[in-house]
């Protein structure tokens, strides 16, 4: 019995390493150098707005610039990013994939290791103030914020991610019953009011808050862009000539599912249709046209996938 289970466990680390071996292959040249260009835009960010005024990034980059304050010269903001976020990203190995993990621990490298170069190496002097905004919190908590957010939304594009408190929420916030977003918002409220307690002011941290919340706004856009997809549940007897002078407008089918209305039991048809956030009142001119007692619901769409092969 103990050499079945021996046999069934050494099949099953095959079959593993075997899959993560056919992911490797998926490793693009091209998503490296341009994942190159995101950790160095996230580290620009950090290292010329945040770090020179005390500034703290969000997540575990932001943890590690309070440890490189608290802790002896030689663990600097580069060190601590690797030894949390590298550990973090291979626990996260088996449920995020080689690939992610792959793309994201290169990304948290080139972060590192250009922090390291911006305030050591080049002629560039972030000891007090920042080099471009000076002693003005507003302006770097913003300007921060804009420019690492960029850099993490790039990052997320490629398929990666470059800081591992995305994998810690999508690990832990199912088991403690919160959303990944509240574990996130929980671990950054959870630093800001440990970092305040640190250096006993509220200033810093509260500014802080700011580049969170535009950090995390530019990471939305970066990833979804301006034209965030929509999809439109509209619910109407006319299914069949909605559906034809949406064709005939967009350029593009929906999908049309049969269903029964929950009260009345009358049969109707919903079409799934998808639309960008200028094309909403199109769609509604055009639906209301056919069937002015259509229903429409419309909900946001994080990506559309389309198979161009077929």
């Amino acid at each position: 019995m103990k050499k079945t289970v021996k046999r069934k466990k050494k099949r099953t680390k095959r079959s593993a390493w075997a899959g993560w071996l056919r992911e490797l292959k998926d490793v693009r040249i091209s998503n490296l150098l341009l994942l190159t260009v995101a950790g160095v835009i996230n580290a620009f960010g950090v290292t010329i707005f945040l770090f020179p005024v005390k500034l703290y990034d969000s997540g575990i980059s932001g943890l590690s610039m309070l440890l490189d304050q608290v802790t002896p010269p030689q663990l600097t903001l580069s060190v601590f990013l690797i030894l949390l976020n590298v550990p973090v990203f291979l626990f996260g190995l088996k449920r995020q994939g080689v690939l992610f993990t792959v793309y994201s621990v290169f990304t948290i490298f080139v972060y590192s290791v250009m922090s390291f170069l911006i305030m050591n190496v080049l002629p560039i002097d972030v000891e007090f103030v920042s080099p471009l905004a000076g002693s003005d919190l507003l302006l770097c908590a913003i300007f921060g914020g804009v420019i690492s957010g960029i850099g993490s939304g790039m990052t997320i594009r490629l398929g990666g991610a470059i800081d591992g408190i995305d994998v810690l929420s999508v690990t832990f916030a199912k088991k403690i019953g919160i959303s990944l977003g509240s574990f996130v918002m929980i671990f950054n409220t959870t630093l800001y009011v440990v970092c305040g307690m640190v250096i006993q002011s509220w200033i810093l941290p509260l500014y802080s808050i700011v580049t969170y919340y535009v950090g995390s706004r530019t990471v939305d856009f970066v990833v979804e862009g301006i034209d965030r997809s929509i999809c439109a549940m509209i619910i109407t007897t006319k299914a069949a000539d909605i559906s034809e002078a949406l064709s005939k407008d967009f350029q593009s089918s929906g999908t049309i599912v049969n269903a029964i209305g929950g009260y009345s039991r009358e049969s109707r048809e919903i079409i799934y249709f998808i639309v960008n956030h200028f094309q909403i009142n199109k769609l509604r001119r055009i639906v209301h046209a056919v069937d002015p007692a259509a229903f429409i619901a419309l909900q946001d769409v994080s990506d559309v996938i389309r198979n161009h092969e077929g």
